[in-house]
């Protein structure tokens, strides 16, 4: 996996070191870092590229080596930052499914529950209105974390400003561009590769529009993403402690057959945090954390296999696997359950005193089990029920098939407005990808699966990971009423597979000099293009008032406008 130093990613976060293919050199193991193959007898000529040499020299000192090194992350972060918090106020009204989520939140921080608000409260709430909600109880099916998140920003300055009610999800779309740097940088020992990963969400449209509106999915895929961070440092840490161990017990005159367990692996119980946090926005966590519960036996299984034990699948499942089990979903469950804390110590929530009803409370076995919690699994039941029986047309739905070609991007707001120089003016707010971009990630995730299937490179199977347990559950659901801003939650992944891919065209600095020029031209290009695209789109992300005829121009598909 590679050293998460300073000193080692000197070597090669100027130079751009992609994944090491196995046609150029052998497979690496976990922890270590792959150099390059050895020359040819005879010289084929120059190799790498000018700017290689001229970086080489601009980052000699550690000093400089460490401003790279943070610098970068932070630098796209910033980028991020401009992108999201601009005139993140406007527009100053109720906006989608804010209509959902912004007033949940502001009942939740008043009451400790979701509450019920009159017919035109969108209205009154964007007058400043915000405190004609009731006591009485709404019915909600999504857990309440992502809406107490949402409801940070107006606990602590008020519910009065859009600003406000917009502002902790724009900084999560903020740090989820940091945290995507620093997976990047594991997965591909490179820096500059990081920062182009970290570029790409920073500016995409999709990434964009959910940091701008006060929608769950944006916290759903930051934690989901988080968690996925804890998970790669986990695999390197784990498999040091593995082979310490082993070696002990082999210095001692002992020889396992199946290996030894580690407890000692604090990111796991971080991951499960993290995961059961996600769960907690929106139940397609679980989909993320039963994901990461299996890589995590398989990642053990081929560890104890490399180690030469003869049993290492018992030893996985039957050994380590139950103590993984338990430092992980364990822990998720108590995060979910915690997030229902402020349901369950008032009084008013939505089938809060079910259980107290006539007739309702379990008997037998289950009795024991306190009131609040027995109405809160029937409260579950319920949601569950409503989750698979969703079958609304809705004009913006879109098909899960048709996730990965972008073919119905949701549109969450259209207002005829003034500031077209005395024109016919528009204000919108289209959650559309950056097209190169989207495109370019989709074909790069099909390109990993044939990449991971030929060479069994971990990093392409980690990055197939969280694609899949983003997407493809909802091909399970393809006829339920679902939209394309869902994508977000895995969108994460797919940079990350584009950003393997431009890590191979872009080569490696002992390449021959045409070959490494050719690269960082195309990939150069490629990112000018990209920032060109992103320029264009930004007004119909941000609902800056534009001409209709400019707002036309950016339907490049039918299912666009």
């Amino acid at each position: 996996m590679g050293s998460n130093g300073v000193g080692a990613d000197a070597r090669d976060a100027a130079s751009v070191t992609p994944p090491e293919p196995p046609e150029r050199a052998a497979e690496a193991e976990p922890g270590t870092a792959t150099g390059p193959v050895d020359a040819p007898a005879t010289d084929p000529g120059p190799r790498g590229s000018r700017l290689d040499e001229r970086w080489a020299h601009l980052s000699r000192t550690p000093r400089r080596r460490a401003v790279w090194y943070w610098g970068g992350p932070i630098a796209v972060a910033l980028i991020a930052a401009l992108l999201r918090f601009w005139n993140l106020g406007h527009p100053h009204e109720i906006v989608f499914d804010e209509t959902y989520y912004v007033k949940d939140a502001w009942t939740l921080i008043a009451n400790g529950y979701e509450s019920a608000w009159p017919e035109g409260a969108n209205e009154d709430f964007a007058r400043g209105d915000t405190d004609v909600f009731s006591d009485d109880p709404s019915y909600v099916v999504h857990p309440p974390l992502g809406k107490w998140m949402i409801g940070l920003g107006m606990a602590l300055f008020g519910a009065d400003s859009a600003f406000w009610w917009r502002a902790s999800t724009a900084l999560a779309g903020v740090v989820a561009v940091f945290a995507l740097t620093m997976v990047g940088r594991i997965l591909f020992r490179s820096t500059l590769l990081a920062v182009i990963a970290g570029l790409l969400f920073a500016v995409d449209g999709n990434a964009i529009v959910m940091s701008r509106v006060g929608l769950l999915d944006n916290w759903l895929m930051l934690f989901c993403l988080l968690g996925f961070w804890f998970m790669l440092l986990d695999r390197a840490k784990t498999e040091d402690r593995f082979s310490a161990r082993l070696a002990a017990l082999r210095a001692d005159g002992a020889e396992p057959r199946s290996g030894p367990v580690v407890w000692a692996r604090p990111w796991v119980v971080a991951a499960g945090v993290a995961f059961g946090a996600a769960i907690a926005v929106k139940w397609s966590g679980l989909y993320f954390l039963a994901a990461v519960g299996v890589y995590l036996v398989l990642v053990d299984a081929l560890a104890r296999r490399r180690a030469g034990l003869p049993f290492f699948v018992e030893g996985a499942v039957l050994k380590q696997g139950p103590v993984t089990f338990l430092l992980l979903v364990p822990v998720a469950a108590a995060t979910y359950l915690a997030s229902w804390t402020g349901w369950l110590v008032t009084s008013g929530g939505y089938y809060r005193d079910w259980a107290d009803q006539p007739e309702n409370a379990a008997t037998g076995f289950w009795s024991w089990v306190p009131h609040p919690l027995q109405s809160l699994w029937h409260y579950h039941q319920a949601a569950y029920g409503y989750h698979v029986g969703v079958r609304t047309d809705h004009p913006w739905e879109a098909n899960p098939l048709t996730w990965p070609l972008m073919l119905r991007p949701t549109n969450m707001y259209y207002a005829e407005v003034d500031g077209c120089g005395g024109g016919e003016c528009v204000s919108s707010i289209i959650g559309i990808a950056n097209p190169l971009i989207w495109w370019a990630a989709t074909l790069a995730s099909v390109y990993l699966v044939y990449r991971f299937a030929r060479y069994r490179e971990w990093q392409a199977g980690a990055v197939l990971l969280g694609v899949g347990a983003g997407y493809l559950p909802w091909l399970l659901y393809v006829e339920r009423t679902v939209f394309h801003f869902y994508t977000i939650a895995y969108e994460p992944f797919v940079l990350l597979a584009l950003t393997y891919v431009l890590g191979i065209v872009l080569g490696r600095p002992d390449d021959p000099r045409w070959r490494r020029q050719q690269g960082i031209a195309t990939v150069a290009v490629f990112l000018a293009v990209v920032l060109v695209v992103s320029a264009f789109f930004f007004p119909i992300w941000s609902a800056m008032p534009t001409s209709p005829e400019f707002r036309q121009l950016h339907f490049w598909l039918p299912g666009w406008g």
